[in-house]
């Protein structure tokens, strides 16, 4: 391939994310951690909150004093204990090896009811790491307070680890620990991203971009698995990894070879439909030394190949597939479509800074459905 005269000037992300209403980025937030139910509540903390930071640390305090003042959940904990009566299960190796009959103790294994769970335990971490990352004291202070009645009832501090909180499933008798775990979750997934790798360290604005970005690719494909929640003949997949139809390859090929991951797939089986979705948190346009305006040709390659690699698989419904490149607008807006060797390509733009109910609207008003837009 000879190299292009029009040579693409470097554009990132965005980096207006700072200026976008809180209020758009609380819509991604409930869209991102399907939280989608809890849209009308929260309206004083949203507007009382400068940024999503904030706004995180603002309703996990919210959701604990409500935990607090409804008693925590417990759960049960595998406890090893030398007693002086029988509790649950006899170690007999154990009391037999540290010869404990002889002095009227016995080794047992028994469940025990404690509060100290591995969800509660992410709570409290989460408002002590919050406490030491927030500008606003006042509330500083009050993540701080709320950790110390934790630990004063019980809850340890240490993180648990994943293998912790997946063992820790949240049934449907403690759904109200729900908001609050999953506040949690977001507190370390985007307002303390790890800097432990490397030694470049995350300027505050680099981290919003982070957080942001993330929200932004998280949220559009959950908002799509909401919309056709009702709708049995779509079927809504996230991070679905696709396969290059090789027909020839060398020994170490596999090893080299780059991997495909869609960000989002709508598919409809009933019209034999299938629309593949990339989204990024970056301009969708750059410019050039004669262009002010120029699609990013690596988006463009990177989605046509999407499209033309399924050709022939599952049953023809790749071989009309439809692809997007759904990029943020801050103040903008694109849709513009071509069609390349049978494949719509549609570039689209959602513009971040409209109020948010024009936001939800203009989510809604994606035409995926039907191709006139119906």
């Amino acid at each position: 391939m000879t190299s292009s005269p029009e040579h693409p000037r470097p554009t990132g992300p965005p980096r207006r994310s700072s200026k976008i209403p809180v209020r758009n980025l609380w819509l991604l937030l409930l869209y991102a951690s399907d939280l989608s139910r809890f849209a009308d509540r929260f309206d004083a903390e949203v507007e009382e909150s400068p940024d999503l930071p904030d706004l995180i640390a603002r309703l996990l305090c919210f959701a604990v004093e409500r935990r607090l003042r409804r008693n925590l959940s417990r759960g049960y904990r595998r406890t090893e204990a030398v007693l002086s009566r029988v509790r649950g299960r006899i170690d007999l190796l154990t009391t037999v090896s540290h010869e404990l009959l002889r002095q009227g103790k016995v080794a047992c294994r028994f469940e025990e009811h404690t509060i100290d769970t591995p969800r509660n335990r992410l709570v409290r971490s989460a408002l002590d790491a919050l406490a030491s990352r927030l500008s606003q004291q006042i509330l500083a202070h009050r993540c701080r307070l709320l950790a110390g009645d934790l630990g004063r009832l019980g809850v340890g501090g240490l993180r648990p680890s994943p293998a912790d909180m997946v063992a820790d499933q949240i049934g449907r008798h403690d759904a109200e620990d729900t908001l609050m775990v999953t506040l949690a979750r977001l507190a370390f997934d985007l307002v303390l991203p790890t800097e432990d790798a490397g030694a470049h360290q995350l300027t505050r604005a680099e981290r919003d971009e982070v957080m942001v970005r993330k929200l932004f690719e998280k949220a559009i494909g959950n908002f799509f698995a909401v919309e056709l929640a009702n709708d049995d003949s779509w079927r809504v997949s996230q991070g679905r990894r696709l396969h290059w139809p090789l027909e020839k390859a060398s020994p170490g090929i596999e090893t080299i070879l780059p991997g495909m991951q869609t960000d989002i797939i709508l598919e409809n089986r009933n019209e034999c439909r299938r629309i593949v979705i990339d989204t990024k948190f970056t301009e969708i346009l750059t410019s050039t030394a004669h262009r002010d305006r120029v699609l990013k040709s690596g988006y463009l390659y990177q989605v046509y190949a999407y499209l033309r690699s399924q050709e022939g698989e599952e049953g023809g419904l790749a071989d009309n597939a439809e692809g997007w490149l759904l990029h943020p607008g801050v103040g903008a807006d694109l849709d513009e479509t071509i069609r390349i060797q049978g494949h719509d390509i549609r570039f689209v733009t959602i513009d971040l800074m409209l109020p948010s109910r024009e936001l939800l609207e203009a989510l809604k008003r994606l035409p995926f459905i039907s191709r006139d837009g119906g």
